[in-house]
């Protein structure tokens, strides 16, 4: 049997990026502890069957799936269960599971069923011998704990979009469809789902731009609104906007908010605490505006502009619109 299986999920019908970045995750360690890549593959309808190619085509040979309509979104205890039993029948040494929404609570309620060892949130993994070695920031984004994982088996959920997606590498794969034991009407139901406009792309956006406590009020994400317009950006906050209430919690980058790797990151009005740069280190390029030429940001952003914002970006954004033939 395999030794690593991934859990992969559907996302708006299709097999998710959150999936194919921990596909991306365990073929690094397989290269290390030879021990193969199943996948795990929970949802309903149609799209299943894509997904399986999918997951044949990014080099996963062995695909479990379970097809049931509990599995829907949000169904955290259809999930976990539907893990659990294709973990006795797979019987995996390292289960990868995605700290997203549902992730989360599956992943340390998953590990007590199955008497595994658990590491959440993982940032980086890597194999040693026969030892997988898995960092989780700690301190508030300001190290990183180290631990090498040496009871089998082992859950270890990873936070999305640090590590990189699966290249494709095709593979004569197989399907197994495990029937498991769900029920069709969970306790609790998700009936609806409510994207913000900024919310939606922001983990997979080309393009992001933040703000931050320097903006000195709700008022002041007008303008960051307006410069992403322009850019065809998605619009992001750091911690301290989200917790005043100026946007919603969800478009919050950081240690407690979401990762993001964009080509472009424009940090606008943000100092650069360590629990915001955990969520967006990872961006290629990184712009700060900001008028305290000491602001940590400063210190990891590739192009800095000291100023006052209001003075800054409407010149930015015209400067934009000329190149852009607007």
């Amino acid at each position: 049997m395999p030794g690593l299986l991934v859990i992969a999920t559907l996302a708006d019908g299709a097999l998710s990026r959150s999936s194919l970045e921990l596909v991306g995750g365990a073929r690094a360690l397989d290269q290390g502890l030879r021990s193969g890549v199943a996948a795990a593959l929970l949802g309903h309808g149609s799209g299943l069957g894509d997904a399986a190619k999918a997951l044949h085509q990014h080099g996963v040979a062995s695909v479990y799936r379970v097809d049931h309509p509990a599995l829907d979104v949000g169904q955290s205890d259809a999930y976990l269960r539907a893990a659990e039993q294709v973990a006795h029948r797979v019987s995996p040494d390292v289960i990868l599971v995605s700290a997203d929404t549902v992730g989360r609570e599956v992943a340390p309620r998953l590990a007590h069923r199955l008497k595994a060892a658990l590491v959440t949130e993982c940032v980086e993994l890597a194999a040693e011998g026969a030892e997988v070695v898995a960092k989780r920031q700690a301190y508030g984004g300001r190290a990183l704990a180290t631990y090498v994982v040496r009871r089998k088996p082992a859950v270890l959920s990873v936070k999305p979009r640090v590590l990189d997606a699966a290249i494709p590498a095709p593979v004569q794969g197989t399907v197994e469809d495990v029937a498991v034991d769900l029920e069709a009407q969970p306790p609790a139901r998700v009936r609806e789902v409510i994207k913000e406009k900024s919310e939606v792309g922001l983990e997979d956006a080309n393009i992001v731009v933040g703000g931050g406590r320097g903006l000195g009020g709700p008022d002041g994400f007008a303008a960051v609104q307006a410069l992403a317009d322009v850019l065809g950006a998605a619009v992001g906050s750091s911690r301290p906007p989200a917790d005043a209430g100026w946007v919603p919690i969800s478009w919050q980058i950081g240690q407690t908010g979401k990762t993001i790797r964009p080509a472009l990151y424009i940090a606008v009005g943000i100092s650069g605490a360590t629990q915001h740069v955990a969520g967006m280190a990872g961006s290629r390029t990184i712009v700060a505006i900001n008028r305290d030429p000491e602001a940590p940001i400063f210190g990891i952003a590739h192009l800095g502009i000291v100023g006052d914002y209001r003075e800054v970006i409407p010149p930015l954004i015209a400067k934009i619109k000329e190149l852009k033939g607007q």
